[in-house]
């Protein structure tokens, strides 16, 4: 069985992040179209009139599409038993690059946005270094 560790915790945050990261843009569907016409259809290729909406399903996207590869590297690093103080650090950076990475992406300021995803990046390729490393 896998112990709790600081992976655990902030692979759980970064799922956390990504399952609610829609409710905004969600709202904001709701207040363009009205209620029931949002919930009734949500028409996907229907782009918002505000702008920071676009962006936000943007940064859900990618968030979505990153989870995918970080969350199976941290669950490898506990398999394994590798876990380390490099690897907790580097789990807490990822979320933290991923939390900066929506907010920056929503207001729109693209060297910021840049940087933290390249940060997110980092951190995964430092996870599949260490346990392509310890295979």
């Amino acid at each position: 069985m896998i112990q709790s560790s600081t992976e655990l915790f902030y692979l759980s945050l970064t799922a956390g992040l990504t399952g609610i990261l829609w409710l905004p843009y969600i709202v904001n569907r709701m207040l363009e179209m009205g209620a029931w016409r949002a919930l009734y259809n949500p028409q996907p290729d229907l782009t918002p009139r505000a702008k920071w909406a676009e962006r936000m399903i943007n940064a859900h996207r990618n968030a979505i599409e990153n989870l995918t590869v970080f969350a199976p590297l941290s669950i490898i690093v506990l398999l394994l038993d590798i876990s380390s103080e490099l690897t907790a650090t580097v789990c807490a950076l990822f979320f933290f690059s991923r939390l900066a990475h929506a907010i920056i992406y929503t207001f729109g300021i693209p060297i910021l946005r840049t940087i933290a995803f390249a940060v997110g990046f980092s951190c995964q390729a430092i996870l599949f270094y260490l346990i392509i490393a310890a295979i």
